[in-house]
This record gives C-alpha cells, sequence and structure tokens, in this order.
C-alpha cells in the first residue's frame, strides 16, 4: 500500500465526498498501532488515514526526549516503509496542533517535507491540522491562512477547525467550555471559506463542531446536531454556487450511534477521527490475557512465573488483533469498506 501523494488524496477526499462515505482516521502511537492500521485497511479493500496527535509524537519519541516532532517523523517514516506491503493507500495527517504549538510540532513537520522535496522524495505527512478553535475566529483564521500558504506550496493538505469539541484529548480539556462554541454557525463557515480562499491553488478539510465530545459518553449524554453541517453546507452553495462545498470532519466520533454517523456523511463529512474507540479495542485483550494468566504473568510468592505470558509479544500481538478489528468496525460504520482507489 504506497503512501497516498496529493494527487491521489486529492482524489480520495473527493471520491468520499461525491459516493457519501468516510475515511476512518486513526491515531497511532506505534508500530504496533501502525500495523493494526494497515491490516485493517487492507482486509476491508479500503483507503485510509492514519494520523498523530502532538501527545503520539511525545509518547513515541520516548521517555528520555518527549519530541513530539521527532516522534511523528520516526512513526511516518515507518508508516511510508510498511505500507509498500499492501494495497490500498494511506495518507498520514497529524491531529489537533493547538497555536501554541505551532512552532514546536507543526512547523518543524512541514519543514520536513520541504527537505523531502527539495531532495527529490515524496512528503513525509499528507496533511496536517490547525486547531485554532479556542482563538477568536479572525486570529484563527489569520495564523491558518498563513499555514495553508506554506502547506499548499509543498502539497500539503491543511484541516482546520471552527467551534470547539468538547470532552479531553491529549491533556487539553475543554469541558467548561460554553456551550454556544460547541456549534459551528452558518456565518462562521462562510467565513472561514471566505478566508481560506484567499489561497490559490490549496486544498483543506473544515473541522465543524455540531455539539461533539472527544470521549465516550453514556447514551444521551452528548447532544449531537449534524444539522449544523447541512446549514453551512447550505449556505456555502447559497453564496457560492453550486460547486462550492466544504470536506468536512467529524471530531469527537467515538461511541456515536450509526444514525448520527450516517446523517453526518449525508452532509459531506468525509473524514471521522476515531481514537478512544481503538485505544480500548487495544488494551482490552492485554487485561484479559492479565487476569486470566495471573500466577503466569507475576513471579508469585517465589515462583518464575511463564514467560510465554509476560513476553510482551504475546499480549501485544493480541493487542494489534484488538485494535485491528475496531478499525474494521470504522470502515464498516463510514461506508468506506471496498472504495479503495489503489489499481483505479
Amino acid at each position: 500500500m504506497p503512501v497516498a501523494d496529493f494527487k491521489i488524496y486529492s482524489k480520495m477526499l473527493d471520491n468520499a465526498y461525491r459516493k457519501g462515505f468516510a475515511y476512518p482516521a486513526i491515531n497511532i502511537t506505534s508500530m504496533i498501532s501502525a500495523n493494526a492500521c494497515l491490516k485493517a485497511f487492507s482486509e476491508k479493500k479500503c483507503d485510509g488515514i492514519i494520523q498523530v496527535s502532538t501527545g503520539g509524537g511525545e509518547f513515541a519519541s520516548g521517555l528520555g526526549r518527549k519530541d513530539a516532532a521527532k516522534g511523528a517523523i520516526a512513526l511516518a517514516e515507518y508508516v511510508h516503509r510498511a505500507a509498500e506491503d499492501y494495497d490500498v493507500y494511506v495518507a498520514l495527517h497529524t491531529d489537533h496542533c493547538q497555536a501554541e504549538k505551532v512552532d514546536s510540532f507543526l512547523i518543524p513537520l512541514v519543514e520536513e517535507t520541504e527537505k523531502r522535496r527539495a531532495a527529490g522524495l515524496p512528503n513525509l505527512f499528507q496533511s496536517h491540522m490547525f486547531d485554532g478553535s479556542a482563538l477568536p475566529l479572525n486570529d484563527n483564521m489569520d495564523i491558518a491562512v498563513k499555514l495553508f500558504e506554506r502547506c499548499a506550496a509543498s502539497e500539503i493538505i491543511l484541516e482546520v477547525e471552527a467551534g470547539v469539541v468538547g470532552g479531553e484529548e491529549d491533556g487539553v480539556d475543554t469541558s467548561d467550555t460554553p456551550a454556544e462554541k460547541l456549534y459551528t454557525t452558518p456565518e462562521d463557515m462562510l467565513e472561514v471559506y471566505r478566508r481560506l480562499s484567499e489561497v490559490k491553488g490549496g486544498k483543506y478539510m473544515f473541522a465543524a463542531t455540531f455539539g461533539n465530545v472527544h470521549g465516550v459518553y453514556k447514551p444521551g449524554n452528548v447532544k449531537l446536531t449534524p444539522k449544523i453541517l447541512k446549514n453551512g453546507q447550505d449556505a456555502l452553495r447559497e453564496a457560492h454556487g453550486d460547486e462550492a462545498y466544504f470536506w468536512l470532519v467529524f471530531h469527537g466520533g467515538s461511541g456515536s450511534s450509526q444514525e448520527e454517523i450516517q446523517e453526518t456523511l449525508d452532509y459531506g463529512v468525509i473524514k471521522m477521527n476515531v481514537d478512544t474507540d481503538t485505544q480500548y479495542a487495544f488494551t482490552r485483550p492485554i487485561v484479559d490475557q492479565f487476569f486470566r494468566n495471573y500466577d503466569g504473568v507475576l513471579k508469585v510468592e517465589g515462583e518464575v512465573g511463564n514467560k510465554k505470558f509476560y513476553d510482551p509479544r504475546s499480549y501485544l500481538k493480541k493487542a494489534e488483533q484488538g485494535m485491528s478489528d475496531r478499525v474494521v468496525q470504522a470502515v464498516e460504520d463510514l461506508k468506506a469498506g471496498g472504495n479503495t482507489l489503489f489499481g483505479a
């Protein structure tokens, strides 16, 4: 599975928009979680998106470094190598990068791609996310436009966000955000389109918010309003014609009902982030092995334990399979199976 270039990635996103499905965008923190994604995408004949957050990159760099950019670079380089053995496309993306982390995370990654392109190599990442949702919209777009200009020059797709996704992810807690900030207005969406249209030749994705929340909550605790996405798309077409539309991104999708997911696909969602559910799917088989084989995992009461249970490979293989199974479910939920452009 070769990593998609700009032309193929753009076709992937437009294919999803035209056909009414979305790509699962799965956060990874290790080679093991990357392998889980590659396996699942290949099994379902589905192109997909693998992404790294600032926290994921920091973790991957190791406790001795905690360098988010270097960890993200290492994970991306691994995916480039591993993807060669599969038969669907994958794109590499970075998740939420807040304004205060742009210089330490996003810019070094853009620079890495610029160096690669100068040497005749393909882009390291195919898209990046700038999350300026905590800022006033004008300030958010001021930063986004500058980043978009630089990304467009290197054929990198930029994802932006207006409105705040609730909950907590990677240590960023927005649970105290006023309710009205959790919903992007049509006026906000039109302003995003106006500002980003200033950059010619670039392509972008837009994470509009409609009550979505990071994490998993009991049914009824999260009040999604997907019609907000429709209202924004309708306002855009009314103002700029039928050919104007957003490639929309659904953040905080873990735990959503199939009906809610389907409704967002009808309104132009082409990418849905899945992280919390895959974290649990990775961890659950490990817990099962430890609980079922307590005396083997630990050297209890002077015994020697059982190496086949405490060898990390024994439980991490199960973790990889558990996560892969959950990615397969995400592919099915998003109606992406069988939609690979590989070989087309």
